[in-house]
């Protein structure tokens, strides 16, 4: 259950590398129990801001704590509480998997291998093979039993199913959803909106290294507006439509075809407005992350 305590703070949080090359004053919080989305584009800034936040790298300026610990000069008080997969793996220098893990598990003083043996299970993962010969999915696979088996209350996963095959993915994915139904706090980045869409209570939009976007995923959800697709017969009775004073998302003439934006209460005028016309057809246009964030990168680009 999702409560009012910080776990994850960041504050103005800057790393510049030049040439607009980094992460700009960045501010978000995510609180106890929720399970936070983090997307954009390769390049736009999200491994750089998971590295701040577990004090792998040192910003130039702003702050990220950890349980109230500062990311970068107290991480040694909460980076072995925390379960994170790295965007990037490198493995020690350990013959197989099996090995890895229980160098893991002495590390993080794991009395029980239970836990691990039902994610290994779950993910099926061989962790008899060689380490250095693991394909990228068994690597991913390796890396997030080694995220998991302490069962931690919070999970910092950099684009973990990068790597797992489609039905891989959603057995992940399905996985960790469970992880945010026991109350865990969960920071996920991913290329995915369909992955952070089914999963996650809010999603920041992360764009050339700035916070575009902070989505609430119960209010997309929730919208009180509908986006309707209306392809009309004749370009008379489109061109008369499109006078009437419709929030216009998109505009196709040569189909004599518009998508307009409404409000569910409006409906029922809508229908009004358009009995008088030839239709061809009217369908709703699903309203998704994506169409959310790459209306506002649409906005952002055209200002």
């Amino acid at each position: 259950m999702m409560t009012n305590e910080p776990i994850i703070k960041v504050s103005n949080l800057t790393k510049n590398y030049g040439n607009n090359q980094g992460v700009f004053d960045l501010n978000f919080t995510i609180h106890k129990g929720e399970m936070v989305g983090f997307v954009g584009t390769n390049g736009s800034g999200k491994s750089t801001t998971i590295r701040l936040i577990t004090g792998f790298i040192k910003p130039d300026s702003g702050t990220s704590t950890v349980y109230g610990y500062d990311s970068w000069t107290e991480s040694s008080k909460f980076i072995r509480s925390i379960g994170y997969v790295p965007g990037e793996i490198a493995f020690p220098d350990l013959f197989t998997g099996k090995d890895f893990l229980k160098s893991q598990a002495e590390l993080l003083k794991i009395q029980s291998f239970d836990y691990a043996n039902k994610i290994i299970e779950l993910l099926q993962l061989d962790i008899r093979a060689n380490l250095k010969r693991m394909s990228k999915g068994m690597k991913q696979k390796t890396a997030l039993v080694a995220a998991l088996m302490s069962d931690p209350e919070l999970l910092i996963l950099d684009e973990p199913t990068t790597g797992l095959d489609p039905l891989m993915r959603v057995k992940f994915i399905d996985a960790i959803k469970q992880q945010h139904l026991m109350g865990k706090t969960i920071l996920m980045s991913s290329q995915s909106f369909e992955e952070l869409e089914r999963t996650c209570d809010k999603v920041i939009f992360i764009y050339k290294g700035h916070i575009l976007a902070i989505a609430n995923m119960h209010e997309i959800a929730n919208r009180n507006v509908q986006d309707l697709k209306i392809e009309f017969y004749e370009t008379n009775d489109y061109l008369d439509f499109e006078s009437k004073g419709y929030k216009i998302i998109r505009d196709q003439m040569k189909y004599n075809q518009l998508t307009i934006e409404v409000k569910k209460d409006n409906i029922g005028i809508l229908m009004n407005d358009l009995s008088s016309y030839n239709i061809k057809f009217i369908s709703e246009v699903p309203y998704t992350l994506e169409t959310h964030f790459k209306r506002i990168a649409k906005i952002k680009e055209e200002k």
